[in-house]
């Protein structure tokens, strides 16, 4: 059986008031896991703990065979730069660049080459001479998508990817993004307000009163 590609263990966070406590989470090679919750229930911030950007006040996470952080910072970036994808609500594309540009940026860091194939799936091919500015919120985001993809990340998180998408639009991302991680053994999690997309991962969790609980 496969190693778990992402293991925490006892997670607990607070601010001025606590945000969760005593979390535990696991994801495989080629599964999806969605984390639903209201808005302040600490979903964004658990998965910032799970993307090497947040250290929780206490427990472990355990990031592709990586004890996470006990990991100088050199070697957190490193983790980040080849292994992992991160896709944020808002695309964070470079302003003056064309979009081909934008990809080129992150397959030149993680040393890939651009994969036209997700180009394609997320049908917008015939866009990557276009500036930033000449592309809808929807292109820009699907750009930001594909950006992420071309790594060829072994683990993905995506803090709503879809939040700001038309429902059609939505489902293709989904589509895209499944089809990935089946088709080269890499893992999603998925922080959503969206159940029907959350519905589409093959466990779902809610973190409610602190709680982390799966969805059966």
């Amino acid at each position: 059986m496969s190693q778990p590609l992402l293991v925490a263990r006892n997670l607990s966070h607070s601010f001025d008031y606590p945000l969760f406590t005593h979390i535990d989470f696991s994801i495989n090679p080629a599964q999806s896991v969605a984390i639903v919750g209201r808005s302040g229930s600490g979903k964004s911030t658990l998965l910032h703990i799970f993307s090497t950007f947040m250290k929780p006040n206490e427990g472990e996470v355990t990031l592709l065979n990586h004890d996470l952080y006990t990991l100088s910072d050199e070697a957190i970036e490193s983790v980040r730069r080849y292994d992992v994808g991160i896709i944020f609500q808002f695309h964070y594309l470079f302003k003056g660049m064309s979009a081909l540009e934008n990809i080129s940026v992150a397959t030149i860091l993680s040393g890939e080459e651009i994969d036209y194939s997700i180009l394609k799936k997320l049908e917008i091919e015939h866009l990557i001479e276009h500036k930033t500015s000449e592309l809808s919120g929807g292109e820009q985001q699907r750009f930001s998508i594909a950006r992420v993809l071309s790594k060829k990340p072994r683990i993905i998180f995506a803090d709503e990817p879809t939040g700001n998408l038309d429902k059609e639009t939505a489902e293709l991302v989904m589509d895209v993004l499944l089809d990935y991680i089946r088709e080269n053994a890499a893992a999603l999690v998925l922080v959503t307000h969206d159940e029907s997309m959350a519905v589409r991962c093959d466990m779902m969790y809610r973190l409610e009163d602190k709680v982390l609980k799966e969805e059966v």
